[in-house]
This record gives C-alpha cells, sequence and structure tokens, in this order.
C-alpha cells in the first residue's frame, strides 16, 4: 500500500481536508451533512475516454446521473480491488434500500494503465465487482490530463525484470452529482456500509 500514500502528499491540501471531513462524516462525528464535501471544489471537467466496448465515452454521456468514479488498474495487486470492491458493495447496499435512487447511480472506473488494461481486461475487472460499473481508459498523456482535471495524479514504477510494474495513484473514490458538480469522496477505507452511508446524505 506504500505506493498510495506516499502521494497522497500530491493531493491539494484543501481537498485533503474535506477527504478527512467526508470520512469522519461517515464514522458519525458531528460534521454537518447540510453541505457537501467537496462542493464547490475544482474537480472535474469533459473528457473523452475509450471505453471497455471499444467506443467512446465521454463524461458528458451520464449528465443527469449521479457519478462514483475511481482511477486505478486492473493489474494492481490490493488497493484497486479492495477499493472498489467495497465501493460497488456500498453502492449494492444503497440499491437495496433505496432501488429509485440507486439506479441513478453510475459508477465508473479510469484505468491509468493503458498499456495493459484492454477493452478486454476492463470488462473481466468491472463485471466481478459491480454489473453496471464502467471500465475506460486512453492514452497516457490523455490520461494525465484526465487526472489532473479530477485532482488526481499517477505514475508508472520501475519494471521488473520480468517485465511487471506497479501504477503509483492516489486511490480517492469521488461521488459526482447530476451536472457533474463534485460532492464527496467515497469512505472506502471504513467499509461498504460507511460507503452506502455516505451515497444516502448525497443522492437525493
Amino acid at each position: 500500500m506504500a505506493h498510495r500514500k506516499a502521494l497522497s502528499l500530491a493531493l491539494p491540501a484543501p481537498l485533503l481536508l474535506l477527504a478527512a471531513l467526508t470520512g469522519c462524516d461517515s464514522a458519525g462525528s458531528s460534521v454537518d451533512a447540510g453541505e457537501p464535501p467537496l462542493k464547490g471544489a475544482a474537480i472535474g471537467a469533459p473528457f473523452e475516454l475509450t471505453g471497455e466496448t471499444g467506443d467512446t465515452v465521454r463524461w458528458s454521456d451520464f449528465d443527469g446521473q449521479y457519478r462514483i468514479l475511481y482511477f486505478g488498474y486492473a493489474y494492481c495487486p490490493d488497493i484497486c480491488p479492495t477499493d472498489v470492491q467495497r465501493a460497488m458493495a456500498g453502492l449494492k447496499r444503497f440499491e437495496e434500500e433505496n432501488p429509485e435512487l440507486g439506479a441513478q447511480v453510475q459508477p465508473l472506473f479510469i484505468s491509468v494503465d493503458p498499456e495493459r488494461d484492454t477493452p478486454e481486461v476492463l470488462r473481466e475487472f468491472t463485471d466481478s465487482f459491480h454489473p453496471r460499473l464502467i471500465g475506460m481508459t486512453g492514452e497516457t498523456e490523455a490520461l494525465k490530463h484526465v487526472a489532473s482535471d479530477f485532482g488526481t495524479t499517477f505514475s508508472k514504477g520501475e519494471v521488473q525484470p520480468g517485465g511487471g510494474y506497479l501504477m503509483d495513484h492516489l486511490g480517492y473514490t469521488y461521488l459526482f452529482g447530476p451536472a457533474g458538480e463534485p460532492l464527496a469522496i467515497l469512505p472506502t477505507d471504513l467499509g461498504p456500509e460507511a460507503v452506502a452511508e455516505e451515497l444516502d446524505k448525497w443522492v437525493r
């Protein structure tokens, strides 16, 4: 897990504070839930990437829907599958308790490892966590631009003798509103129940 912790310092200080508040709120602190923690944050911008079916996917394709967004990669040995599993398990709980609202939440996964994460690999990865999770990726430079627009970063680690490598990246699970506005960081570190509780606060 060291690669995510080492890069956490790259996250803008205000976003780190908001992330902390989001997590504390889910744990039952006295933080006022009246305003989304990320309200007004400069996170998000239009993009075009290649989806897991090979078709172009645009941020605007999901206008009118809430969006869960995670940057990671399918070959990640620990952090990505853990975060995505908890986020999607939390979404499933929310869907069970609030079917109509749950249907308005579109989960998205952006791979920062285009060398290995082909559409086929992405489909297998996303299908293992949630039937509606959509995977996408793109050229490295395009991905860096998108990552920057969404307040995150990534880099390729040292290639090992056998050709394997890790991708250093931040592991935040964002929740956006129907107009693409940032709302909160989902507390995947606290488990699916906390994720479902956070969704229940902001998906209305």
